[in-house]
């Protein structure tokens, strides 16, 4: 077994990136307070090619050193849109036909393996506050809510991380 090097491993260019269709996702920030936390979930969404990112209230936006450090120049391939307040990204996202999810653990949300994405739909997933997690205003206005099971001692993943986890497990259920 052999590493592979940078050259093999047939990455996108900017342009390449931004012409590519993307998968029917996008990531919505409700106040995330950690910049290190939002620069890994440009990474991520560059990887998954999500269609945008919408930072939300006290979500820090780019350019910021933090933010860039971590991002490793995906702000410069993954659209992102800032609005001060989550509740007017959910209101415009919903009029252009979204269906929202929150990131949440909450009463009647479904587990993520048990998750059905309908092909031609496109979702818009909420990532709460590191502490106080998705705003309840914000969870009345959502279609339905998906929890990452989990079973150990902790009741919750960091934000980057479940990113990550959500989008992979969205990933594979895409209809090809």
């Amino acid at each position: 077994m052999r590493k592979l090097g940078n050259p093999e491993l047939g990455r996108k260019t900017i342009e390449q990136f931004r012409k590519t269709e993307k998968s029917p996702f996008i990531i919505v920030l409700d106040n995330v307070r950690s910049q290190s936390n939002v620069g890994s979930i440009f990474r991520t969404a560059d990887a998954f090619l999500t269609e945008a990112i919408y930072l939300c209230g006290i979500t820090a936006k780019p350019p910021h050193r933090e933010i860039q450090k971590t991002a490793l120049g995906a702000t410069q391939s993954v659209t992102w849109k800032y609005f001060p307040s989550t509740s007017i990204a959910v209101s415009e996202l919903k009029d252009e036909g979204y269906k929202i999810i929150a990131v949440e653990q909450a009463e009647g949300s479904v587990a993520l393996q048990n998750l059905h994405i309908d092909d031609g739909q496109r979702y818009a997933l909420i990532f709460g506050h590191e502490v106080n997690g998705v705003d309840q205003e914000i969870l009345n206005n959502c279609d339905f809510c998906v929890e990452i099971p989990q079973f150990g001692t902790k009741h919750s993943f960091n934000i980057a991380i479940s990113v990550g986890i959500v989008l992979w497990e969205l990933y594979k259920k895409r209809p090809l």
